[in-house]
């Protein structure tokens, strides 16, 4: 079925009139998770990209690209995307949908997570297929691919209105300069779940650490510096304490002399004293 665009003889509806939500439920635990970590370390890395905080960072939510009747026909859910340029509140809410119309700014990043073989993720049926959706509608410069259970990550830039895919770096990453980041894979473990993750990178090859890890290794340098301070307070004590030992040394070896030299001169006297010249003996 084509996408059939409503006359416009009414006024735009605004994120707050449209349908937020389809009733489908998130395939897997793993997904959000996934979201969260792009969302977390991203909210850490982006404010340098963005001082003024105009951007905006979605997850499983509505991009509307099309005003149709029913509404959710112009309508998808990345998994997750970012828009640059925009206010992350408007009115003073939370957006309920991104809705391209409203704001003029189309989102930059797509991403999806494959669940099944990736066939619906590039899918590029006209009107209707994720891909074509994304690169005709939507028009985002860059759409990634993530399929965790295949350790697989496809990159696509928007060239000349089709999507090329990507080149990755030297490290197997995509870098999206816009953003001042490379994403890639990562093995680890994240949210107490063991896995294979998408996360971001700086263009310099620094891992973007999420709060949770930022804490940690915070913590962790407070700790070293905790553990070093007391290392160099004991090796300072030591020191003392062996300074303390030589000249306890040092002081029981003079009284020892001075004890020796009074003794003798104690014996000289005598000796002066029975008429024996001590110096000749």
């Amino acid at each position: 079925m084509s996408i059939a665009s409503e006359p416009v003889s009414r006024p735009y509806p605004t994120h707050l009139d449209l349908p937020h939500s389809d009733g489908v439920p998130v395939e897997n635990f793993y997904q959000p998770i996934q979201s969260w970590l792009l969302l977390d370390t991203l909210n850490s890395h982006l404010p340098k990209v963005h001082p003024d905080g105009q951007y905006a960072l979605g997850a499983d939510s509505g991009v509307y690209f099309r005003r149709t009747n029913p509404p959710l026909q112009g309508c998808r859910a990345p998994d997750f995307f970012y828009v640059p340029g925009v206010p992350k509140l408007l009115d003073g809410q939370p957006r309920r949908s991104y809705v391209i119309w409203a704001e003029g700014v189309h989102p930059l990043l797509v991403i999806e997570y494959v669940s099944g073989n990736g066939d619906e993720e590039r899918d590029e049926t006209p009107e209707k297929g994720k891909f074509w959706i994304y690169e005709r509608e939507i028009r985002a410069k860059y759409y990634l691919i993530w399929d965790p259970d295949a350790d697989r990550l496809d990159a696509f830039e928007l060239v000349e209105g089709r999507y090329r895919p990507m080149m990755g770096n030297d490290d197997g990453r995509y870098p999206i300069p816009e953003m001042d980041v490379a994403f890639g894979i990562w093995d680890g473990t994240f949210d107490d779940t063991p896995a294979l993750w998408l996360r971001p990178w700086t263009l310099d090859g620094e891992l973007i650490l999420s709060s949770g890890e930022a804490l940690s290794e915070a913590q962790e340098k407070v700790e070293t510096m905790r553990r070093k301070a007391n290392a160099d307070r004991r090796l300072a004590m030591a020191e003392k304490q062996r300074a303390d030992e030589a000249e306890s040394r040092a002081a029981a070896e003079r009284q020892a002399k001075e004890a020796e030299r009074l003794a003798k001169e104690k014996l000289a006297a005598k000796l002066r004293e029975l008429g024996i010249d001590p110096d000749a003996i």
